[in-house]
């Protein structure tokens, strides 16, 4: 059941609990129109053609990848323990609109790591969303490198649906705002990895992992800086249970 109230929730307790969370649903349900299928591509800076480059854009692109460094702070922004492997870790996320945040998980259920028949070489990761999420779905996020050409691309390719038991004033805003957020969030995250991997001849601007917090939890994006005051804030835990 959406826990609703104006303080900051507890969040490492609210990760602890996404151990006994389930997905919230299954592929079998997955078609349109009741489905929202989608894929976007944002090209990044080229290598040579060949294996990724060393350091190079490839390389960058894929820790900015693993450590969900790329989401837009103003959106989305995460939490985890660094320490549970990728294939099953779970992610608290922070669904930001405005002075609203809601509190949702997912877990990472795929690892991509291999070079494809056309010779691309792939690496990413994908989460489907727990309990509770205001969405129901899967993200798969990649980094190609186009062998024959040098081309590089981080891909985002989702399938998602409003989760069925929001209640009338969170329905109403996802027909309002849903779509419309989703998009933004994809762009915003193309263009923050095409950002980052892009030197121009200066210095590295892919940040560092982030510094463990107590408990040894991350809080990412780590460039999302904190605010001394902040306006009022309504937050919500399992906007979809």
């Amino acid at each position: 059941m959406a826990e609703w109230g104006l303080g900051r929730p507890d969040t490492a307790r609210e990760l602890a609990a996404l151990t006994d969370a389930g997905i919230n649903y299954s592929p079998a349900e997955v078609r349109r129109p009741a489905w929202t299928l989608d894929t976007h591509l944002h090209g990044l800076p080229a290598e040579r053609p060949g294996p990724p480059e060393p350091g190079g854009p490839w390389e960058r692109a894929c820790r900015l990848v693993r450590d969900y460094e790329f989401t837009p702070p103003e959106s989305v922004r995460a939490l985890y323990d660094p320490a549970v492997p990728l294939l099953g870790r779970n992610m608290l996320l922070q669904l930001r609109f405005h002075g609203l945040h809601l509190y949702c998980g997912v877990r990472i259920t795929e690892v991509v790591d291999e070079t494809r028949n056309d010779g691309a070489r792939v690496w990413g990761w994908a989460y489907e969303t727990l309990d509770g999420h205001l969405e129901r779905g899967k993200v798969t996020y990649e980094v190609v490198k186009y062998r024959d050409t040098g081309r590089v691309e981080f891909v985002a390719a989702s399938h998602s649906q409003r989760a069925p038991h929001l209640d009338p004033v969170l329905t109403l805003g996802w027909s309002l705002f849903g779509r419309r957020a989703q998009l933004r969030f994809y762009r915003r995250c193309g263009e923050r990895i095409r950002a980052a991997v892009s030197t121009d001849g200066h210095a590295d601007p892919v940040p560092p992992a982030t510094p463990p917090r107590a408990g040894g939890l991350v809080s990412v994006p780590s460039d999302a800086g904190a605010r001394l005051s902040h306006p009022p804030e309504i937050h919500c835990v399992a906007p979809g249970g």
